[in-house]
């Protein structure tokens, strides 16, 4: 029977690689976001992974904001497990942490989503949006 003394290093290790696997497969996700009308504010978006939570604020699973730049935005989501995630963007000109909307629900600041997605009489559906995140990439969102 082995002693406890070499089990636990031995346990220690095993954990150790465990670890070290897990961190490996954790991907960044890169978003390039064009067509901000101007450099006032900032980009933001928000990451889904279901549809289930898509666009709904308290239910994102990661945040991200920058100061709005031409031509691109660049924004960076990390550690990621791999799968399957949508991302929804706004140039936030007035600096209020909110879409601008008219009388009518029809936004006033530029938005996107990923693949470029659109939605017909309201935004892009979390299926058109969808991207497959397996290991670090990039992507693009053109504000409209």
């Amino acid at each position: 029977m082995p002693s406890l003394p070499r089990l636990a290093p031995a346990a220690l290790a095993a954990l150790g690689l465990a670890l070290t696997a897990a961190a490996s497969h954790a991907a960044d996700l890169t978003v390039e976001v064009s067509g901000a009308k101007s450099t006032q504010g900032t980009v933001s978006a928000a990451l889904y992974n279901s549809a289930d939570t898509w666009l709904k604020e308290p239910q994102k699973l990661q945040g991200a904001r920058a100061p709005a730049e031409q031509p691109v935005t660049v924004l960076v989501f990390k550690n990621l497990p791999p799968g399957r995630y949508a991302l929804s963007a706004f140039h936030d000109e007035n600096g209020n942490e909110k879409v601008d909307t008219n009388v009518v629900g029809v936004p006033t600041e530029r938005t996107g989503f990923s693949r470029d997605a659109r939605g017909r009489m309201g935004p892009a559906a979390f299926d058109d949006a969808v991207i497959d995140v397996q290991g670090d990439m990039t992507t693009a969102i053109t504000l409209r």
